[in-house]
């Protein structure tokens, strides 16, 4: 029975995580190569626009910036800086792999000045690979749109599926009593290989 699972398991998930992985693959590429031509990122910013907003809501600067992100119709996941904004002024971030943007609001003339960066579908392929919502010098900050969310749930269950994958592989070779020899090869070249780059890159220093 539990065997029975086990390989539909493999065939279902594998199924299922295939594209994901192949998107991994690809994406871990770029970030591997940034010579390349389809990693480059382009940082050279639109020529800036104004608009004139209403008055945001919200009595914090992240309610105010999602406020005046829906006004502007811009959509990411936002970035407020962390020092505290000047009188009057309300500045901010808003990005997604493909798109990313610098907002800069008076809040007395109640206009917002714009300025974007648009990026190449390699571009976005390669930021999708670290993309996550969460500052890396502000783990505590919270995501705060949705499609962020999903990604990040949908990346966690990839994770959770592999781990059932690879332990459902060392069962089905465990039980290949007669032919485990060429398996104890691949399992102790892995666990050398994977050792040597964890404490080369993680321990000496």
């Amino acid at each position: 029975m539990f065997e029975t699972w086990n390989k539909k398991l493999h065939y279902y998930l594998g199924l299922y995580f295939l594209l994901f992985l192949w998107l991994f693959s690809l994406t871990g590429l770029l970030l591997n190569h940034p010579r390349w031509t389809l990693s480059r990122i382009p940082n050279d910013a639109n020529p800036p626009y104004e608009r004139a907003i209403e008055a945001p809501a919200g009595s914090t600067d992240l309610a105010r910036a999602i406020d005046v992100a829906r006004q502007l119709d811009l959509r990411g996941e936002i970035d407020v800086p962390q020092p505290e904004q000047k009188p009057g002024r309300l500045e901010f971030n808003i990005a997604y792999p493909k798109r990313a943007a610098q907002v800069r609001v008076d809040l007395v003339s109640h206009r917002a000045t714009v300025q974007r960066v648009d990026r190449s579908v390699w571009s976005a392929f390669r930021i999708s690979h670290t993309f996550s919502g969460s500052r890396y010098n502000n783990p505590s900050t919270s995501r705060d749109w949705l499609l962020t969310s999903v990604w990040v749930y949908a990346m966690d269950s990839l994770a959770a599926g592999l781990l059932v994958m690879v332990f459902g592989s060392y069962y089905m070779w465990y039980r290949l009593k007669a032919n485990r020899t060429l398996g104890w090869i691949a399992l102790t070249a892995g666990f050398v290989c994977c050792g040597l780059f964890v404490f080369g890159l993680g321990w000496t220093g």
